[in-house]
């Protein structure tokens, strides 16, 4: 599988969530823990972000 790897500003943009809310839900075993990439890097693997938001029950204009 080509994965792309994503950095924490393009998850907050995919999830619209914080980098706190982020970090509070892998904390809670909500959302997944990001794999180091470098020294002081980490990153998600793309798959995991679109499994995690298709996963998710969320409103849309106020519908379920």
């Amino acid at each position: 599988m080509n994965d792309k790897i994503l950095r924490r500003a393009a998850v907050e943009e995919m999830t619209g969530l914080s980098r706190s809310t982020l970090y509070r839900m892998m904390d809670r075993g909500e959302f997944p823990r990001p794999a180091r990439i470098g020294q002081r890097a980490v990153g998600w693997r793309q798959s995991q972000i679109f499994d995690w938001v298709d996963s998710r029950d969320y409103c849309i204009s106020g519908r379920h």
